[in-house]
């Protein structure tokens, strides 16, 4: 039987699915962490082979939290890093809430409380604060990078997007005219990402069920702006592939056991094709998905089922794989995700338990757990790894 506390998470849940300086002190706690040097050297004298970050997203200060990763993918808390920006103390519903550049030498992450956006330059897992700018609107919760381009999507107001170059030296500037609406200004917008060249900008609506696009003009600008109504209702979170696919949950509004999976193709001038769908694999409200780097599997985590469900993909096909591949556990409510930069490790933020779940990626796509790290502040979101 689920207690009131794990009924009120489930059913924050699936409204989610509808709706400077540094601090090192462990989330939860006020016990001081080992701050490691963030060298190469340092690092692999420790047994460090990567980093996994999330977000504390806390009203009173928002900072940036670190975990040192291992080889067999066990993670260890690090150290926090304020943004200069505050949180709202409670779920964003979105994906993307904190990303790494492509070539990880920075981070970003929104401050949905304070209505900015901050950059960091990353050094192993050391982070070194560069700029809190105005968001180019209200509640930020999602944002991207390709090169130096970033987007960010305001959740607030009427909703919209802005645009902001990444300086040389890690700050954030914000390009003069590219503030664009969404499909609507109540468009409940999820996420927001580039295609994998770059020449288009992805974002889904919730509350529209669409997925709308803006092509980049040559002054790094939206231009024209195209849609696709959703195969299910409630398009969520989506990970990019190569050649213009996109893989997008769909929660189906939360309804039990109607979650899907489907892919789409997203061509040069922004338009949208349904490539297969709707995949389901019998779970609720599945919100948030990742693609391993070889482009073979895909993962969402299922909020209401408290589960990761696996699919196998090749260029747009779906099959499910396992409708349960891994459990995060009862009433833990799984969001975020992010695969390491091997994809052999994916990380489950769960906002029901304020755990982070591991599990390791076999050659096959099924995943095993690893590790369950307790200690996390509700309200915590986003991952991003490398």
């Amino acid at each position: 039987m689920k207690t009131n506390k794990q009924l009120i998470v489930i059913a924050a849940a699936v409204v989610f699915c509808l709706s400077c300086k540094k601090q090192i002190n462990s989330p939860g706690s006020d016990e001081p962490a080992t701050v490691r040097s963030g060298s190469l050297a340092a690092d692999a004298k420790a047994g460090i082979a990567g980093y996994v970050y999330t977000l504390s997203n806390q009203a009173s200060g928002n900072q940036v939290l670190v975990y040192s990763r291992s080889a067999s993918g066990h993670i260890n808390f690090s150290s926090s890093y304020s943004t200069g920006g505050n949180g709202t103390g409670s779920g964003l519903g979105s994906q993307g809430a904190v990303v790494l550049s492509e070539d990880k030498s920075g981070l970003l992450a929104v401050n949905a409380g304070s209505n900015s956006v901050t950059s960091f330059t990353v050094s192993g897992g050391s982070l070194e604060w560069q700029s809190t700018v105005s968001s180019g609107g209200m509640m930020p919760i999602s944002v991207t990078v390709h090169d130096d381009l970033v987007y960010v999507l305001n959740a607030g107001g009427s909703g919209n997007i802005s645009g902001f170059r990444l300086g040389d030296d890690g700050t954030l500037a914000p390009i003069a005219g590219s503030t664009k609406p969404l499909s609507s200004s109540a468009a409940g917008a999820a996420q927001v990402s580039f295609t994998a060249d770059g020449a288009v900008l992805i974002i889904t609506e919730k509350m529209t069920n669409k997925i709308i696009t803006y092509t980049i003009d040559a002054m790094d600008k939206p231009a024209m702006m195209h849609s696709i109504t959703s195969s299910t209702p409630t398009p969520f979170g989506f990970a990019v592939g190569k050649q213009g696919i996109i893989y997008v949950s769909e929660a189906a509004g939360g309804a039990p056991g109607a979650s899907a999976l489907s892919s789409y193709h997203v061509s040069e001038n922004g338009m949208i094709e349904l490539i297969e769908g709707s995949v389901g694999a019998g779970q609720t409200a599945a919100c948030w998905v990742v693609i391993t780097n070889n482009g073979k599997y895909v993962y969402d985590t299922n909020t209401g089922s408290s589960n990761v469900s696996s699919y196998a993909t090749g260029k747009g096909d779906l099959t499910v794989l396992e409708a349960i591949a891994g459990t995060t556990g009862a009433g833990s409510s799984p969001i975020d995700a992010a695969l390491s930069a091997n994809s052999k490790f994916l990380y489950v933020l769960n906002a029901g338990t304020n755990t982070i779940s591991v599990f390791e990626v076999a050659g096959d796509g099924s995943l095993s757990s690893v590790q369950t790290v307790p200690g996390l502040l509700a309200g915590t979101v986003g991952m991003a790894a490398k």
